[in-house]
């Protein structure tokens, strides 16, 4: 009977640990910084090394949808969903034109019909109407319920342990999108200010993404200052400068990143600001070059099949939406995993806005959740690819204590553990989900083989003695 209190203790720490364990880690106090020591992935207040993973959709910071209003989205409902599946980022969409016209998209499958997009960065005051049929914008005047609506998400997620990526501004709606320009704030019958952004009249209006026109560029570096001093107390904010912009942009984007910088050097938080793909046509050239402390880039170079290890030249966020558009797998997210990338996946979520459900997404969102489990569990400061020590391809390491393995096709796996004779802990996943599958420990000292206990895609972890810690070379 004496045994009983004791075993009852064990089990009763046991399941606080697996509840810590599972409960969101909450961003440590202090805006994310790149690594000093790994500049592939960025730091928190506590100088850890974080992955940042997760899935994102489109009405996730303003709302769409048939209604005017329209209806509003549930975001405590997708920040538990994202909690769900273990991840800890999501990138927050911005839209510029009112309206949002998916019903000409080459894909049919994708057409969800036209959405009311708001709020607005602005105020509109009128009395006189825009084309939408609603008062006209006053770009002298900035909305407070657009800057209430981010705080509010950026709190909410903040609460979750989710850091939240905000988009400044958004360019591929402006490009592709049917009647964007008739419906943009800066068309010269919608607002009050006497702005026209389509400096060439050709009725795209591209030009607000580009030094092209003064005026234009006054309102939005007002509207930066307005935004970023607002939101400069939160821990867990990032910055995008703006989606899928056409590559005539890249000097307004440097602009715009070097704009954020000089108005937060006045402010007690400094923050990440990222710059994405250009569409169409954009090279991953003009990211590196940036003043940028992040990118997501498009699949040249093989970001989408065959990952690059940049090796800290920037952080990459290295996001499906650049890479397919709808579309990865799991496989995708191990192999970004295992070349030091940040994996984030364009989702169609409950596919209100754009296309549909599809079942096949649990793959990759299970997959991000399992790797970032993983990055809490190595040192990931020390970690970095070292493909030659997998006959695989794809290793993480921190050689001698740490080892993640992708295996695409599972089977026998060598792994080159001669330099370290320390005995490793041995774990197998499958690499869209599943239970781990412990084997017997294992001694180092030589190239050993192992099987997967499998088959289909596998990830191995080894894990050694910290001890052995050796540093990045």
């Amino acid at each position: 009977m004496r045994l009983l209190p004791a075993l009852l203790l064990t089990l009763l720490l046991a399941l606080l640990a697996g509840l810590r364990a599972a409960a969101p880690s909450t961003p440590a106090g202090g805006p994310l910084r790149v690594h000093p020591e790994n500049p592939r992935y960025f730091a928190d207040a506590s100088g850890r090394a974080i992955l940042l993973t997760g899935s994102h959709t489109w009405p996730n910071l303003v709302d769409m949808g048939s209604g005017d209003p329209p209806p509003a989205f549930d975001f405590d409902a997708y920040l538990a969903w994202l909690v769900r599946y273990g991840h800890n980022f999501t990138r927050g969409w911005a839209w510029e034109p009112t309206r949002w016209d998916t019903t000409q998209m080459r894909n049919t499958e994708w057409r969800n019909g036209t959405h009311v997009v708001a709020p607005q960065p602005w105020l509109r005051p009128g009395p006189d109407l825009a084309l939408d049929g609603r008062p006209k914008f006053d770009l002298e005047k900035p909305n407070p319920d657009y800057l209430a609506r981010l705080r509010d998400r950026l709190a909410r997620a903040r609460a979750a342990g989710v850091y939240l990526s905000v988009m400044l501004f958004e360019g591929y709606g402006v490009q592709f999108q049917k009647d964007a320009w008739r419906n943009h704030p800066f068309h010269p019958a919608n607002n009050l200010n006497g702005i026209d952004g389509d400096r060439n009249g050709d009725g795209k209006g591209v030009e607000i993404h580009q030094l092209a026109d003064a005026r234009v560029t006054a309102i939005q570096d007002s509207y930066l200052r307005w935004l970023v001093t607002g939101l400069n107390d939160f821990d867990n904010l990032l910055y995008e400068v703006s989606n899928e912009t056409h590559p005539g942009s890249t000097e307004w984007q440097y602009h715009v990143i070097r704009r954020v910088m000089a108005v937060e050097a006045a402010l007690p938080k400094r923050h990440p600001v990222g710059m994405t793909f250009q569409n169409r046509g954009g090279t991953n050239a003009a990211l590196l070059a940036s003043p940028a402390d992040w990118i997501s880039p498009n699949r040249e170079g093989g970001f989408r099949d065959d990952p690059p290890d940049l090796k800290g030249a920037k952080v990459v966020l290295n996001d499906t939406d650049h890479l397919w558009g709808i579309g990865g797998d799991a496989a995708w997210v191990w192999r970004s995993f295992t070349r030091g990338l940040n994996p984030i996946f364009m989702d169609t979520y409950d596919g209100k806005v754009l296309g549909q459900v599809r079942p096949q997404d649990d793959g990759p969102r299970h997959a991000m959740g399992r790797a970032l489990a993983l990055s809490r569990r190595i040192n990931l400061a020390r970690s970095v690819p070292r493909n030659e020590l997998a006959s695989t391809g794809w290793c993480l390491a921190e050689p001698g204590v740490t080892y993640v393995v992708f295996a695409p096709e599972a089977g026998e796996i060598e792994v080159d553990l001669s330099a370290h004779p320390a005995r490793f802990a041995v774990e197998w996943y499958r690499a869209d989900g599943g239970d781990v599958t412990r084997a017997a420990p294992i001694a180092g000292g030589s190239r050993l083989r192992l099987t997967a206990p499998f088959a289909g895609p596998a990830v191995l972890f080894l894990q050694g003695d910290p001890a052995a810690s050796t540093r990045i070379p």
